[in-house]
């Protein structure tokens, strides 16, 4: 579980005379969804210049209202401390995913996977595996990472489209790490909002459930439609191409046992992730005969097999460490921005205008899930999306009758998951660059981050398990 030391800054916390208005404060807002919105949708840049125009603009915008550069300084600083465990994951699984290449272990999972599956019924056992190792392991990103790589191969060689192949590993990845109480962003919900662990997992099974339920029956659908004859000469050149490349004995699957075993066992993310690196490199020197410096070159810089064969030598392409930087770098940006925003009191003034304007405890959780979208777009990273509404709107639950676990319920379920649907965000961009998948083509796929939030919403105008306490009821009692 991650631990933050952190606590958002409230309309309270700020000096009057720098306080920006509702109106104000929505100036800064526009300009990011702006500028984001001109480069890179409508100029085709990287995100990496839309960010820096925002990050300009809203340390401007942090000038006028009279804050100096050492305050803004330490917006950032605060930013990229919240983020700091997802670049470090993000550096590790790069590397990762090399390793694992170059040992074999990845090809032999594409190998093996490309005779038990069938184009039809590939993408609804997708997201049913995805759902279970993330379950089990309690990380949606190590899956995607390690798993999620393996499938896509498989997927290209049974004819399947991969955005839809990275659409289902997502869905199920997110699914099964919403339920784990191994997973850092449910014992965060848990934490931020005070509520039991279990209490939390509980009160989201019954949303996550229907998600995920309506997930498989779409991806069922999506198998018949890329089903058909299985396409036997390609199946058969990747598997000569895989063999004819790495010995895919059985050791060649150490790496993923090591790893998988650490995280079942309860360890960190983080160190167990920097284990399955080490064993991904022994893997590449005791079983395929790599040199040893060879194998740390692989760590470094990636992998470039010459297999034969055009698709698999592109499945099997790696950046490892050094081809992190190009979403490291966004990350960073965008960060950085979320940390300007929270920090000039932006976003304390949305919060507290939300808290305003809602008039029942129904438009409260759906205010709270709404919120959680708009900082995941704004900050970029997903603990930001819980902690803020979660620690902001607390009280508020308190006073409309509402358990907590109803607010942990509402953050994770819209903030979680709607990340990796976002480009500049540290999911969307991780999702992306581990996949090989820009983020808007595999996006209308990714079912259980679309039906996720939906959902919420859905039981919540529904009444389903809301108590029905509006602002009236609220201001009576409260006297």
């Amino acid at each position: 579980m991650m631990t933050f030391d952190f606590t958002p800054t409230t309309v309270d916390d700020l000096d009057p005379e720098r306080r920006p208005s509702f109106v104000l404060a929505l100036v800064p807002v526009l300009a990011v969804v702006t500028f984001l919105g001109i480069g890179s949708a409508l100029l085709g840049l990287a995100p990496h210049v839309p960010l820096l125009w925002s990050i300009v603009f809203v340390g401007a915008f942090g000038r006028y209202l009279g804050y100096q550069w050492t305050d803004l300084s330490d917006g950032i600083t605060n930013g990229l401390l919240m983020g700091s465990q997802a670049l470090l994951i993000l550096f590790t699984i790069y590397a990762l995913i090399a390793t694992w290449v170059d040992a074999g272990t990845i090809p032999a999972m594409m190998y093996y996977g490309l005779e038990l599956l069938t184009p039809t019924v590939f993408l609804p056992i997708t997201v049913v595996l995805a759902a279970v190792v993330a379950f089990s392991i309690g990380s949606s990103w190590t899956t995607v990472g390690t798993l999620g790589v393996a499938f896509v191969g498989i997927g290209a060689g049974l004819g399947v489209p991969a955005p839809m192949t990275v659409g289902a590993v997502i869905s199920g990845a997110y699914a099964g790490d919403k339920q784990s109480p191994l997973s850092d962003t449910t014992n965060l919900a848990a934490g931020v909002t005070n509520t039991s662990l279990y209490d939390h997992i509980h009160r989201m099974r019954t949303g996550t459930a229907i998600a995920f339920g309506l997930s498989i029956l779409g991806f069922a659908a999506l198998g018949l439609r890329a089903g058909g004859e299985i396409p036997v000469s390609r199946v058969a050149e990747i598997q000569t191409a895989l063999a004819g490349t790495y010995d895919l004995s059985v050791l060649v699957f150490l790496p993923l046992v090591v790893t998988f075993g650490l995280a079942l066992y309860g360890y960190p993310a983080l160190p167990t992730l920097v284990v399955g690196v080490v064993a991904g490199v022994c893997t590449s020197i005791l079983v395929q005969g790599a040199g040893f410096v060879a194998a740390w070159e692989v760590f470094m810089n990636g992998t470039a097999p010459e297999t034969g064969t055009d698709l698999v030598n592109e499945l099997l392409a790696t950046g490892g460490l050094t081809g992190s930087a190009w979403t490291i770098t966004v990350v960073v940006a965008a960060l950085s921005l979320g940390g300007l925003l929270e920090h000039t009191g932006v976003l304390a003034v949305l919060a507290d205008r939300l808290s305003q304007a809602v008039w029942s405890s129904g438009s409260l959780i759906a205010g709270t899930g709404l919120s959680a979208i708009l900082i995941n777009a704004l900050t970029a990273q997903q603990y930001m999306s819980i902690v803020l509404p979660g620690l902001t709107l607390r009280n508020l639950y308190e006073e409309f009758g509402l358990d907590s676990d109803e607010l942990s319920r509402a953050v994770e379920a819209a903030g979680t998951p709607t990340g990796a649907l976002i480009p500049w965000h540290a999911g969307g961009v991780f999702m992306a660059s581990a996949t090989g998948v820009p983020t808007l083509e595999y996006a209308p796929f990714y079912l259980f981050g679309l039906l996720s939030p939906l959902v919420l919403f859905a039981m919540t105008l529904t009444g389903r398990g809301v108590p029905t306490t509006d602002r009236a009821e609220r201001v009576q009692t409260a006297d």
